[in-house]
């Protein structure tokens, strides 16, 4: 099988993550619930991946690395912990519904949400921030890198804007982290939501949540910690302030041995291969007959291209992908509704190629020729 549904999920992990899998579930107890070996050395290799993730995403703080289940319920724990009725947030067309789910909901509770607009071509508008800007405005939200178009955020404009509003800044890395590097503290950034399972290409049901000093957020969760049992609510202190219940050790030790191969990797070696291979398909592609592409291609981006097919449906096209060419790609809307919009792809959705670390230039090959092939059934 030829994976291109990366953005997804990576399929493919380095050997080390499986077999810290398995070592953790023969071997590790439960975090913070007792002082046997086995419940140390879960609670040491837990801290360990978080002290992997802080160096990972250059923040100094690795008791300040919150984990989750994955980049949803860190974007909720971030946008319902900060908050409250007669807020304003300022959040962009590229979100996710991830985050767009949660403001939905936020503003039947008394909350206000503007959005900075997209055009045809997907580019955010920019200039438009200081348009929206208000007195009650908190937060400021964007997603690192379109889940759709794979364009990346300007997120210099974006931090010194929140910086001189004196608002917090919630980036979304779910498309990025693992991918493109990333120092939350020379970026300024406030709030770093992640999930374990794309580019940082561990197990499924791993995330976080990264909260810079000085943020303080409202527990999403309550529950046992295994510390200060006799308080009534959560403990104040990071990260069991916003964990509740046991966590899942054996995906993050898991997670902990992806973010290792990572760093000796070098995120900076990921992403120049991933660039090219992103590079290189979108030059074969676009001159086919009958192709459209959505975003724009110039400079750094996130390895995503969407596209859609002359005389074809997209959810056609990827069943026949994958029952013809053992292709795999995503079509729909993404969860990227607003995006859809303001590109008009609203009623017929895209076909997303996504790739990863091990997509290999034969893939590339293979997935053009079979677009090629589609491309003339269409178009004779």
């Amino acid at each position: 099988m030829i994976y291109l549904n990366n953005a997804a999920t990576t399929l493919q992990k380095p050997p080390c993550v499986a077999r810290a899998v398995a070592e953790a579930v023969g071997g590790l107890g439960s975090c913070g619930r007792g002082g046997h070996a086995a419940e140390l050395s879960a609670a040491r290799t837990i801290y360990g991946t978080r002290i992997s993730l802080a160096r990972l995403f250059g923040f100094s703080c690795p008791e300040r690395v919150v984990f989750t289940a994955n980049a949803t319920q860190a974007l909720n724990t971030a946008l319902f912990g900060l908050l409250r009725p007669g807020d304003h947030v300022i959040a962009t067309d590229w979100d996710h519904n991830s985050v767009l789910r949660p403001l939905h909901a936020l503003e039947q509770m008394g909350v206000k949400v503007d959005y900075l607009p997209a055009d045809r071509q997907g580019g955010l508008a920019y200039h438009k921030l200081e348009e929206l800007v208000q007195p009650n405005t908190r937060l400021l939200v964007g997603t690192h890198a379109s889940n759709l178009t794979g364009n990346l955020l300007d997120v210099s404009a974006m931090a010194e804007f929140a910086q001189r509003h004196g608002l917090v800044f919630l980036l979304d890395a779910a498309q990025t982290a693992g991918s493109i590097p990333i120092s939350m503290e020379e970026m300024g950034v406030h709030l770093l939501a992640f999930t374990g399972h794309k580019s940082l290409m561990g197990p499924q049901g791993t995330g976080g949540l990264c909260v810079a000093p000085g943020v303080e957020l409202r527990p999403l969760l309550s529950g046992g910690t295994g510390v200060r049992s006799f308080e009534e609510g959560q403990p104040a202190e990071y990260p069991e302030h916003l964990e509740a219940g046991t966590l899942n050790g054996h995906g993050l030790a898991g997670l902990g041995a992806a973010v290792e191969f990572l760093l000796e990797t070098g995120v900076e070696t990921i992403h120049a291969h991933e660039q090219a291979l992103t590079e290189g398909f979108v030059e074969e592609v676009q001159a086919l007959d009958g192709v459209t592409l959505y975003g724009t291609f110039s400079g750094s981006r996130a390895p995503v291209v969407a596209l859609n097919l002359a005389g074809w449906d997209p959810a056609a096209a990827a069943d026949v992908l994958a029952e013809e060419y053992d292709i795999a790609v995503r079509p729909g809307i993404h969860c990227a509704p607003r995006m859809h919009r303001a590109l008009g792809t609203q009623d017929t959705g895209c076909l997303r190629f996504s790739f990863g670390w091990y997509t290999t230039w034969e893939d590339i090959g293979k997935a053009v020729e079979a677009l090629k092939e589609m491309s003339r059934s269409q178009c004779v």
